[in-house]
């Protein structure tokens, strides 16, 4: 990356004060920035953070005074937004993306691949799927039969994605995940657990990324559907049937078991665990750990196990720690009453 600073200003859309004519070709932390270096100041309530860094530039908030740096950029909205334009440059140059179709790769003759697909070695892509234009599927990935990607997807080595399922445009699948694996569905009959077969399919709308290791099962009947713009972390399960809304946050090792439905915007903290057939409102916000056995209205918040208002969880924790004075208490009453 070679940017002057008046290319890197416009490149974000913000005002320079400093010579633009000085050039970064790199990006780092305010700790850590060299001076050949882009790196940015996330809140002006953080302006301390400035002293001592070496940065050729930071991208601050419109209007902050920073005084001390070789140059600034102020930037109206979000610095860490405009930073990350600054690092997309940077992806590109170390991360560069597959081109054409390996030879090794094994393409059905009747699926179709569009215009400047990229096929990496020894993946598969079975019969009737459709890769939309300008998709990359990195070496060792495996689309199945009859299956749609949209258009500017990118998915990592070992992506599976199984039958009958569609991606959205620009979705991102990391290394490890399984698209329309079989939902967990048995009938038991006699002490023995019969399979019923999991005939739907995954949709998976657009600009969604799927974290590494994720497993999305596929529908027993319908379809298992991830909302537009929705993200989800490592290690994260989605079982059959369930309908995630728009813009939803998964975080590490989240579970959602079958048939339960999220609204838009919802955002599950590490580790939370949501029982099946459950409604849970738009813009639900549940803390690391929480177990959610109940419906749960829009805009809550909520921790704990199982989960309740975080405020009144905070109420009961509270008290917990009192239990051994209450309980000496309650003990000294009842040797008075004797």
């Amino acid at each position: 990356m070679n940017l002057t600073l008046k290319q890197l200003a416009e490149l974000v859309g913000g005002t320079l004060t400093g010579d633009p004519a000085a050039v970064v070709t790199g990006a780092a932390g305010l700790p850590d920035a060299g001076p050949a270096d882009v790196s940015f100041l996330a809140d002006a309530k953080r302006a301390a953070d400035l002293a001592g860094t070496k940065a050729a530039v930071v991208i601050v908030p419109k209007g902050l005074s920073a005084d001390g740096i070789a140059a600034k950029v102020e930037v109206p909205g979000l610095p860490q937004l405009a930073f990350a334009k600054v690092l997309r440059i940077l992806e590109r140059e170390r991360r560069p993306l597959p081109t054409g179709l390996h030879p090794s790769a094994v393409v059905h003759p009747s699926a179709k691949l569009g215009a400047g697909v990229a096929v990496g070695a020894c993946a598969v892509i079975e019969a009737g799927a459709v890769i939309g234009d300008n998709t990359v599927l990195y070496p060792q990935t495996y689309i199945g039969t009859d299956t749609v990607v949209g258009k500017d997807c990118l998915l990592y080595p070992q992506v599976v994605v199984r039958e009958r399922c569609k991606l959205g445009d620009r979705v991102i699948v990391n290394s490890g995940s399984v698209i329309g694996s079989d939902g967990y569905g048995f009938v038991q009959d006699g002490g023995v657990h019969h399979k019923v077969p999991q005939i739907g399919r995954v949709v998976i709308e657009d600009d969604v990324e799927i974290g590494a290791n994720n497993t999305i099962d596929r529908a027993a009947l319908a379809e298992t559907r991830i909302g537009a713009g929705t993200k989800t972390d490592n290690l994260v399960h989605v079982a059959h049937n369930v309908k995630v809304g728009k813009g939803c946050l998964l975080v590490g090792q989240v579970g959602i078991a079958g048939s339960t439905t999220l609204g838009d915007y919802v955002v599950l903290a590490g580790q939370v665990a949501v029982s099946d057939h459950l409604q849970i409102g738009s813009r639900v916000v549940a803390l690391g750990q929480a177990g959610i056995s109940k419906d749960t209205a829009e805009g809550a918040v909520v921790t704990g196990t199982p989960a309740q208002p975080v405020r009144e969880h905070w109420k009961i924790q509270a008290l917990t720690r009192k239990l051994p004075e209450l309980f000496a208490d309650v003990k000294a009453l009842k040797e008075k009453l004797k």
